[in-house]
């Protein structure tokens, strides 16, 4: 498995943080770009899920703070296949 860049992780989730709270706030924010950074951190972090998506890029940052690239191979969480009924529709949507 390929492994994202910490820098561009913390990138991504900065951005995902950003909407979510635009969004919260009921800002008028795109729907669009929520997808598509969720769908993003999905891929790089090899997940289905944004749930299990930033998990695991919060663990992946931590492991390479720890222990550099051996740790975040440790850390990566390898794909699940998806349960009929067990979709993220703001992830698949995208």
């Amino acid at each position: 498995m390929l492994l994202p860049d910490p820098r561009y992780l913390r990138e991504l989730l900065t951005r995902y943080a950003e909407l979510r709270i635009a969004q919260a706030r009921g800002e008028r924010a795109c729907p669009e770009a929520l997808a598509d950074v969720a769908y993003t951190l999905c891929v790089a972090t090899g997940t289905r899920r944004i749930d299990d998506a930033l998990a695991a890029a919060d663990r992946m940052l931590a492991a390479h703070k720890a222990g550099g690239a051996a740790g975040v191979a440790a850390a990566a969480v390898p794909a699940q296949p998806v349960a009929a009924g067990d979709t993220d529709d703001a992830v698949l949507a995208a």
